[in-house]
């Protein structure tokens, strides 16, 4: 059975000046996975995250983005996909469900799906005590787990996660796992960025970035056999132990 492919790249380039922060990288990510965009600091993560989603064009190569292209149709590409960036990206003064709303009306939904939306993301996250209070004041883990919430909130093709569970403990990144498994078998592409290398694990394929160049793309069991470890840890060292960038 073919696989619908919602990202495709080819040699997919970004130039600042002499500088080749992202080195013609080519990959296919399909419907539904959960696609791993690993690397060490300085290895362009950040940089081909951005053209993926349209906010930085290309200085060469080609790439479409659930079924649009990154040239000339990254409007299209904005509204079809969700991002949640390592950095908290909610409204901090406004509550739980005013967060909820403000972004619903942001990716177009009516008012009636923002209110059944709404009632059943609280239900699920268990927020119903905490709706009407300021996201500022939840919890750190609480707070990612509604910000990745409110990414899907409008069901879109990909979803972009740039080290979403950083500063959170073990239980509440098992628990965000769930979230994003369920959002996958939903048919949303996950597409996350992360220093935990336990996380690896729970993606069907990674990739490996290294001063701006793809080195692997496979599932972690295969990268483990390849470099003859039971740990994507030593995986990891392996590749980006040469690596001569040091900042992203």
């Amino acid at each position: 059975m073919t696989r619908e492919i919602v990202i495709k790249t080819e040699h997919l380039t970004k130039r600042f000046g002499d500088f080749i922060a992202t080195n013609a990288i080519s990959f296919e990510v399909y419907a539904g996975e959960i696609f791993g965009f690993l690397g060490a600091n300085g290895a362009g993560k950040t940089t081909a995250m951005k053209m993926l989603c349209g906010l930085l064009t290309p200085s060469s190569g080609s790439a479409s983005i659930a079924g649009f292209d990154i040239y000339k149709q990254s409007e299209k590409i904005k509204k079809s996909i969700g991002y949640m960036s390592q950095k908290f990206s909610l409204y901090e003064d406004l509550t739980t469900l005013e967060n909820i709303s403000f972004f619903g009306g942001i990716y177009g939904l009516s008012d009636a799906q923002i209110k059944s939306k709404s009632e059943k993301l609280i239900g699920q996250l268990g927020l119903q005590n905490e709706m009407k209070k300021l996201v500022g004041e939840l919890p750190l883990g609480w707070k990612q787990k509604l910000a990745f919430s409110v990414a899907v909130l409008h069901d879109p093709k990909i979803v972009f996660l740039d080290e979403p569970t950083g500063g959170v403990d073990p239980v509440t990144r098992r628990q965000f796992w769930d979230l994003i498994y369920d959002a996958a078998a939903r048919g949303i592409t996950v597409f996350v960025t992360t220093h935990y290398m336990d996380e690896a694990e729970y993606c069907d394929r990674i990739s490996m970035m290294v001063d701006g160049v793809m080195k692997e793309l496979d599932t972690p069991q295969n990268l483990k056999s390849k470099y003859n470890t039971t740990s994507m840890d030593d995986v990891f060292f392996e590749l980006a132990r040469g690596a001569k960038r040091k900042a992203d």
